[in-house]
Formats: C-alpha cells, sequence, structure tokens
C-alpha cells in the first residue's frame, strides 16, 4: 500500500543522527514552545540569522541534529478565536513538503504541545496532514511505479503512542483516496469491489458481493434503475459490496452505514451538459470513505461496536436501456417513487440500502444509522468545502449530529449541522397521486431552496425509516452525511480525495 509509515519515536537522542532519521520538522506556534532545548536554540539562533525563521516554513543547515537538517514550520494565527486544528494541519503539509524536496528519507515530526483545548489532537491531525500532502494517484503509481517518498516518518514525543493509530487511520485513507480518486474504468464497479476485498483479505471484516441482475432488480429496484442502462456493458455492472466487522466480545452499540459509490454520473436522461460532466467519477467518495474505515477497523479491532455497511455501486449511464423522469418504481421498503430528475441519482441508490440496513437495525443493540454520500451541489453553495450532518428526529434527541461535529472537529473535519422542516417532506409530495413520493425536483440542488436537506427527507421516506420515529415502537437514530463539498480538496475537477470523514466518523464510533 502507498503509505508512509509512522513510527513513535521517544529517545531525544534521536534527534543527533540517530536511528537513521535525517531531518528534524517542528511544527509549533512560536519558538518558545519548543521542549527540546537543543532544538528550541537552534531554531532561535536561525531567527537571528534569518528573520523568515518563525514567521514562515524555513529550512537550516543543523550541524549535528538529524541529516543536519531543521525545518520550522510556524502555525499562524493560533491566537485567532475562529480557527481550528487545521492550523497545525497546514503547517505540517508546508514543512513535509520542504522536507521531501531537500531530499530527506526519514523525517523525524516534532508538534509542540499546546495548552489551548482546540489544539488537543494537534501532533495527530498534522501527522495525518502529512499523509494527505505525500498521497499520490494510483493511476500515477501504476503507470510508473512510484514508490512512497519517505521511508518512514518518526513521531518525536516524551510520552505519546501514537503510530498504531495513525497508520491505521492513514491505512485507512489510503484506500478511500485511491477508490475515490481513480477514473471509472480502472475504477468500475466490479474493479471498486475487487479493489476493497483485496485490501481486506486475510482481515477480520466479513465481506461479500452482490453482483447478480435478477437478484439486484429484486432487492435494490432504485439502484437498479439507476444502473439500467450499464448492465448491457459487462464491465460497467453494478455491485453491492456488504461489509461487517464483529468485535470479540459483548457488542454495547451497532452502527450501519449506507455509502453511495457511483462510479460515474453522465446524469443519464438528464444529462449533464455545459462541463458539468468532467470530475463526475468523483461521485463515489461516500462508497470510498466507508470502505476506508473498514479498513482502519480492521487493524485497530476497537471492542465493544459492531459495524455494518453496504455500498451501492453504480454507473449512471445514458442509452437506450437508460431509465427516464416520470417513471414509477417501487424501493426495497415498498414504497412507490415518481422519479423527479436522472441525475438526483445517488438518493435512489441510497435509498435501497437503508432499507436493506434498517431491517438489520431493527434487531440490534443500540443502533445508529446513517449514509455518506457525496449528494448535493447544494451542499457545496452552502457551506463550501465542510461537509453536512441531516439527522432525524430520533438521532437530534441523542444528540449524535453534535457530538459527531465535536468528535470530527477535533481531528481536523469539522461538520455543519443541518435540520429537517416540514417543508423538506413536502418537497417531496408527488402532486400527480400515481406515487407516494417524488424523487426530487428537475433543477439544480444548488439552486434549490433546502437543495441538501429535502433529499434526507426522500432517504428516511424511500427506505421506509420513516417508520422509525420518535414515537414508533422501534426508533432508530440515522444522520445522512453530504460530503459533496469535502470529498477532494483543490482543483474542483480533478482535486486530491480527502478521505472524509473517515477520522471524525472513527472518532465518533469509539468515543459514542
Amino acid at each position: 500500500m502507498f503509505q508512509v509509515n509512522f513510527f513513535d519515536v521517544k529517545a531525544e537522542n534521536a534527534i543527533f543522527n540517530g536511528e537513521g532519521w535525517d531531518a528534524v520538522v517542528v511544527v509549533t506556534p512560536d519558538l518558545d514552545s519548543i521542549i527540546f532545548d537543543e532544538i528550541g536554540l537552534l531554531a532561535k539562533h536561525g531567527a537571528h540569522v534569518d528573520k523568515r525563521v518563525g514567521k514562515s516554513p524555513t529550512l537550516l543547515f543543523a550541524p549535528g541534529l538529524a541529516g543536519g537538517r531543521l525545518i520550522i514550520a510556524p502555525v499562524t494565527q493560533v491566537s485567532d478565536e475562529y480557527v481550528d486544528v487545521r492550523v497545525y494541519a497546514d503547517a505540517a503539509r508546508a514543512a513535509i513538503t520542504i522536507a521531501k524536496e531537500a531530499g530527506a528519507k526519514r523525517p523525524l515530526l516534532y508538534v509542540a504541545p499546546s495548552k489551548d483545548a482546540r489544539f488537543g489532537f494537534a501532533a495527530e491531525v498534522a501527522a495525518l496532514a502529512c499523509g494527505q500532502e505525500l498521497w499520490q494517484t494510483l493511476e500515477l503509481r501504476e503507470a510508473t511505479r512510484l514508490t512512497p517518498a519517505f521511508e518512514a516518518i518518526g513521531l518525536l514525543s516524551l510520552s505519546t503512542h501514537n503510530s498504531n493509530l495513525l497508520n491505521a487511520l492513514e491505512a485507512g485513507r489510503v484506500l478511500a483516496r485511491d477508490l475515490c480518486g481513480t477514473e471509472p474504468e480502472r475504477m468500475s464497479a466490479k474493479a471498486f469491489a475487487d479493489y476493497c476485498l483485496q485490501s481486506l483479505a486475510g482481515s477480520v471484516i466479513k465481506t461479500a458481493v452482490v453482483e447478480d441482475r435478477d437478484i439486484l432488480e429484486r432487492d435494490y429496484p432504485l439502484l437498479s434503475a439507476v444502473a439500467r442502462s450499464s448492465f448491457a456493458v459487462g464491465r460497467h455492472q453494478p455491485r453491492v459490496v456488504k461489509l461487517e466487522y464483529l468485535p470479540e466480545g459483548e457488542v454495547t452499540r451497532t452502527f450501519l452505514f449506507a455509502g453511495k459509490g457511483v462510479i460515474y454520473d453522465t446524469g443519464g436522461a438528464d444529462l449533464k451538459v455545459g462541463g458539468t460532466m468532467a470530475g463526475m467519477s468523483r461521485d463515489k467518495g461516500g462508497a470510498s470513505a466507508v470502505a476506508g474505515l473498514f479498513k482502519t477497523l480492521s487493524m485497530l479491532k476497537p471492542k465493544g461496536i459492531r459495524v455494518i455497511a453496504e455500498l451501492g455501486l453504480v454507473r449512471n449511464s445514458i442509452g437506450s436501456e437508460a431509465f427516464v423522469t416520470d417513471e414509477i418504481i417501487t424501493s426495497h421498503a415498498g414504497v412507490r417513487v415518481r422519479i423527479g430528475n436522472t441525475d438526483a441519482e445517488g438518493r435512489l441508490v441510497l435509498a435501497d440500502l437503508l432499507s436493506h440496513l434498517r431491517i438489520k437495525a431493527v434487531s440490534a443493540v443500540k443502533p445508529e444509522m446513517f449514509s455518506v454520500a457525496t449528494l448535493t451541489g447544494h451542499v457545496v453553495r452552502c457551506y463550501g468545502s465542510y461537509p453536512a450532518a441531516v439527522e432525524n428526529s430520533v438521532a437530534s434527541a441523542q444528540q449524535c449530529a453534535v457530538t459527531l461535529q465535536q468528535q470530527a472537529s477535533q481531528w481536523g473535519e469539522p461538520f455543519e449541522v443541518s435540520t429537517l422542516r416540514p417543508e423538506d417532506f413536502a418537497k417531496i409530495r408527488d402532486v400527480s397521486g400515481a406515487a407516494e413520493i417524488l424523487s426530487s425536483n428537475n433543477a439544480p440542488s444548488s439552486i434549490t431552496a433546502r437543495g441538501h436537506q429535502y433529499p434526507a427527507a426522500f432517504l428516511l421516506k424511500a427506505s421506509g425509516l420513516f417508520d422509525h420515529g420518535i414515537n414508533a415502537p422501534i426508533p432508530l437514530a440515522y444522520m445522512h452525511l453530504d460530503i459533496a463539498g469535502s470529498a477532494t480538496e483543490g482543483d474542483p475537477l480533478y482535486g486530491k480525495p480527502t478521505a472524509s470523514p473517515l477520522v471524525g466518523l472513527y472518532q465518533y464510533l469509539i468515543n459514542r
């Protein structure tokens, strides 16, 4: 797997050319925060010679230090009450780039500790940011046999033991980035499923793949409608990947995930035009993040939690078999759905997955359900690069979204919380009376009022979850996570996948 390995380094003598480390990378809000005297003295001496030291990322010649290199990356804006721990991530990314360009292969990363509660996991966030910066696309790696820039990154500390956790999180993030960011032929539905299974082979994760057309059309009718035109092309045919993590010992909580894996979205019969089809190979970010989460679970094996997922992998193609607006299709939950726009395909995929998970949740121990999807342009218009959590009444009563927001923010993956309103359910009424609900309006979500909230209302209705509300005999907590703005960074079409919200979700699961 293409990732750098983290190692805990606690011996102070490693700073002085010990253990093969060849650079010292310091991420700090100010030079006085450095607790290692030797590094601090060299940094302050460098600041007298070069006024950039402590103000911008700087490489210093440091005889006697590991590799003779000292890289100081200042963390800016820490006094700004509105910033979060991501300022440490930004500094770490700048510093690790300098280390790579300087020729280092085994840098030591030291993050100066902070007493500010916002930055309690600054060291972990900084290390993961290095992984994000160093990842390269699967296509490039396969074409050029590219290898990781570093053999290892040492985590310099006097007390912390983070390497196992960080290596597992980064392994999950590498898998998620590979799945999300790879072009639609190399990462077709079949290839996506195979890549997942290969990555999880020999682990504690139970896996299964549904690929038979008759079974898919019977058990996943909405998903199969989206995939209808792709069935004619063997390499484009859909898959449903099922994953389960069962811990040793007692299960105290159960988490169930539906992941949207639209391999490529042409828009279908409501064809995307005006250049808006470019980048649609990244419409599988939700399924990718969930798959990556299972990679992390397989390595860390947390106690007490059972985690179940279904990933819907489809290509929304256009052709003579394509489904069209105005069709009425009965979902797995038995709800008659009128298709309002074939480019609103993700919610159709998720609805059938959620219906299957709902059946499992009914008999599970303290279940919480999630859908994870790059679903709407509206969430980007509304929140920019932040994902949204939209919860049902049961989850709201249990403060699920607020808790997720708190956990994820501490780890550099902040969420915004949105609220379901009566207007959201009004939007999905089929005014003809021929169907029970309408899948969507026929305008882009980005110009539709409440364009990322009302799809959650649709998902509740189409999946049968609406019947498990707060006053039902069996209430089920459910959160819809729209990650359209956070799944990638940089270029809006071909930017780097982020694996969001894998890290935040893992922290939520183990701390809930």
